[in-house]
């Protein structure tokens, strides 16, 4: 199903994301049951409301790995991905996603107005992705307590 070292990885990612001043969310990817990559959110330190931590990682990845490698990662996020991240890790071909804090607890916490599960998102897709989550999301609650007010 899941590791939990990911995916406190990837919490840890999320609270370093928070310590630079940007929102808290952080990503990796794994492959064969090693970090390849990571990434965290820059919205706010690079000025662009579309560098979340999973749309930075995926485009790192995508200039770094080929389509048959993209393939057969694992991505690993603090929280659910949103509609954007949703597409951009489909449209890059990885075809599983952990997360851990659910779209819906989340909204609650920052009054969200535009949550959608990303199954929904990858329902829409001709080509399937397997989602697991949420998991450890006591633990991925954690780094949004108090942001969002």
């Amino acid at each position: 199903m899941f590791e939990e070292k990911f995916m406190q990885e990837a919490i840890d990612l999320a609270a370093q994301a928070r310590e630079n001043g940007d929102h808290p969310f952080g990503a990796l990817l794994i492959l064969d049951g090693e970090v390849a990559l990571t990434a965290v959110n820059t919205v706010n330190t690079d000025h662009d409301v579309t560098h979340h931590a999973e749309m930075n990682l995926v485009s790192a990845a995508a200039r770094q790995f080929s389509a048959e490698t993209l393939s057969k990662m694992t991505l690993y996020t603090s929280t659910e991905p949103c509609a954007m991240c949703a597409g951009g890790i489909y449209w890059a071909g990885i075809r599983k996603v952990v997360y851990g804090c659910a779209a819906e607890t989340l909204g609650a916490m920052a009054t969200g107005s535009f949550v959608l599960p990303c199954r929904e998102v990858f329902a829409r897709g001709d080509e399937e992705t397997v989602v697991v989550g949420p998991v450890m999301e006591e633990t991925a609650v954690v780094v949004h307590q108090n942001f969002w007010d």
